[in-house]
């Protein structure tokens, strides 16, 4: 195989895929990306509302290390791709009527902003949090996130070699809420830091407390992407097609090829058969297990695991009134955090009453309103069963009743929308990513045993590689571009392993 130039099909122009095309080509192996939508990105899309384009999926940008490392290896820089600046205020947050809280990048003011908000003593549990965080991060960085999936054995190496504090201070053993008990007393302050296990699709009282490292790589950098987070995936696909990839978007893969046990192309809707070394899929993996992409393709993967939640987002065009000081990224609280999940996850019903974030996507981290009607995406947690039955009418009708009572409770108030907003359910998820019943993590993180479920970057099937949130180390655009480098990786150590001939030179590298 190494005698000549290797072949690549990438199904799914994802974040996970483009990275990974981009890797492989650096490399000097052919890349071919099939997408079936008519544009890049995967979930991170955009939609049009009056003639403006909305972010509606990612807002937030975290761990800039990642595409920093990415845009390197492409023979360019993150600067000369984006722009991209660090936000003072990580989030803005509200409990219907009382008072805001904002978390900030420096600690020391929301050190303060907390003991203001709730007392001294919570505030220097918050300055105790976040130094338990760090040690997490400190202790899963390279073990875990810059790594192959790991398996049972493999972690408990790992593990062992960190010592008897290294294993404690990863917090496996305890749920996430559980441990949030030991530095908040405030209700609040645990439930605002609870909501970090939806940032993957999980329940805060189901993940383990190793999640509450989300809280660290956030208070690391939140950074905004001027133009949208859509410039992220267009910058990818134009520095993947800089280093010879070819994108092809409007294509439905509907089969994986395998021949002699080992996969060899894919078939088109269209009929056309592409013949390849070698297929990355950049889908979820439930659709390989499902039978997607032909028969061949279920023993590609074990059964899925438990489904991560889904959302309804609305996304509009409208004028804030009201006397809510709004900020880039707002989040607005239920009443009652455990009814919010048991609804969820045990009873799978939209919330009765949905904790909503709003990202108000026309504003800075500061308080000053633009001139003129704004962009939003407002968004609530839902359970991933687009695949068995629609929400109706009345479902969603309710859900968006219930979300902006709420807003209004706290102060923000939207007139009549002069435009019809883009509202997404579920059902809309699961056919834009099918056989995730609208999931938009992959997996749920629930229990001490999540990190050995997430898919891993390769199959039963050799040839065939997996990219994407869906695939280890796990969901969110910095995590779906690592998994991205973790596939390219080991296609690399797969050919090397295979090829009889000497290295030679290549274009993008050896």
């Amino acid at each position: 195989m190494a005698d000549r130039t290797s072949r690549a099909l990438v199904i799914g122009a994802g974040v996970g895929g483009l990275v990974s095309a981009l890797e492989l080509a650096r490399r000097g192996i052919e890349v071919v990306v099939l997408e079936r939508a008519p544009k890049v990105g995967g979930k991170m899309r955009q939609v049009d509302v009056a003639g403006r384009a909305i972010d509606a999926g990612p807002t937030v940008m975290t761990m800039r290390w990642v595409l920093e490392e990415v845009f390197s290896s492409a023979g360019t820089s993150l600067d000369a791709e984006l722009a991209l600046r660090r936000a003072e205020v990580l989030a803005r947050h509200a409990w219907g009527e009382g008072p805001t809280l904002d978390l900030y990048a420096d600690l020391d003011r929301s050190v303060e902003a907390i003991s203001t908000f709730a007392g001294r003593a919570e505030g220097e549990g918050y300055r105790r949090f976040c130094a338990y965080t760090q040690r997490i991060y400190d202790a899963v960085h390279k073990p875990f996130l810059c790594s192959e999936r790991p398996s049972l054995g493999s972690a408990m190496v790992a593990v062992g070699a960190l010592g008897l504090q290294g294993m404690l201070s990863i917090d496996g053993h305890r749920t996430l809420w559980k441990a949030l008990g030991e530095f908040f007393r405030d209700a609040r302050l645990r439930q605002l830091f609870g909501r970090y296990a939806t940032y993957c699709g999980s329940s805060p009282f189901l993940a383990p407390a190793t999640l509450n490292v989300i809280a660290q790589v956030e208070r690391d950098g939140v950074y905004l992407v001027e133009g949208g987070m859509y410039r992220v995936a267009e910058a990818l696909a134009r520095v993947a097609e800089r280093l010879g990839v070819t994108i092809r978007c409007g294509e439905h893969v509907t089969e994986l090829v395998v021949s002699g046990d080992r996969a060899a192309g894919v078939r088109l809707a269209s009929g056309e058969r592409l013949s390849a070394d070698l297929v990355v899929h950049n889908g979820d993996p439930a659709a390989l297990f499902e039978g997607m992409l032909g028969a061949t393709g279920r023993r590609a993967i074990p059964a899925p695991a438990e489904r991560s939640l889904s959302a309804v987002t609305w996304a509009f065009v409208a004028e804030a009134r009201g006397a809510y000081p709004l900020t880039r990224h707002n989040v607005f609280f239920s009443k009652d955090y455990h009814e919010e999940f048991r609804d969820l996850f045990e009873r799978g019903v939209l919330p009765r009453e949905p904790t909503v974030y709003v990202c108000a996507q026309d504003r800075d981290d500061g308080d000053r309103a633009p001139p003129g009607p704004e962009r939003f995406l407002c968004l609530v947690n839902a359970p991933a069963r687009g695949d068995q039955r629609a929400l109706t009418t009345s479902e969603i009708k309710q859900c968006e009743t219930a979300a902006f009572s709420l807003l209004e409770r706290a102060g923000l108030v939207f007139p009549p929308f002069a435009a019809p907003p883009v509202v997404t359910t579920p059902s809309e998820f699961n056919r834009m990513f099918p056989a995730t019943g609208g999931a938009l993590y992959g997996p749920a993180s629930h229990g001490w045993k999540s990190p050995f479920v997430r898919a891993s970057s390769r199959t039963k099937i050799p040839g065939l590689y997996l990219a994407g949130g869906a695939a280890h180390p796990g969901a969110g655009v910095p995590m779906a571009a690592l998994s991205g480098r973790l596939c390219a990786k080991a296609v690399i150590e797969d050919l090397a392993s295979t090829s009889r001939s000497r290295e030679t030179v290549m274009r993008g590298g050896i």
